[in-house]
């Protein structure tokens, strides 16, 4: 089992993470590896990179066009 630990985050810093979510239960852990894991292959690779970046972008957007859409209907 993998040690866990407590981090201190700005609260800006939290609200930019939240933002980078592509579902809901997605955990700040595993969007810090998502960070990671772009970085890492940017690096190697940008276009790559860019491809993946590009994906998890379409993703985001429409998770936040159908929150969007579902607040509208309340």
């Amino acid at each position: 089992m993998a040690k866990i630990t407590t981090i201190k985050l700005d609260g800006e810093t939290k609200q930019r993470l939240d933002h980078l979510k592509e579902h809901e239960r997605e955990t700040y852990d595993q969007i810090i590896k998502k960070i990671l894991y772009i970085l890492n292959e940017i690096r190697k690779d940008p276009i790559s990179g860019n491809r993946v970046l590009g994906k998890i972008d379409a993703n985001i957007r429409r998770k936040q066009a159908y929150e969007k859409k579902m607040s509208n209907r309340k």
